[in-house]
């Protein structure tokens, strides 16, 4: 039982700060032309599947009023 008094004690805020700082520095970023090109895929694959989206809602739409009528 005395274990889990352990477990429930908090970090200083300090100690917790430092780990942050040292997480950050251990970020590596992506340079430019890999970034444009990544973003471009984003975009087209975006705007690819908002087409195949609207394309079912109006088959749906479609089918919908076709079986009220």
């Amino acid at each position: 039982m005395g274990e889990a008094a352990n477990i429930t004690e908090k970090a200083p805020k300090k100690s917790w700060f430092k780990g942050i700082k040292a997480e950050f520095g251990k970020i590596v970023w992506s340079d430019k032309e890999s970034l444009a090109k990544q973003s471009v895929a984003v975009i087209v694959a975006s705007i690819f599947l908002g087409i195949v989206i609207a394309a079912f809602d109006m088959v749906i739409k479609y089918g919908i009023e076709v079986l009220i009528k």
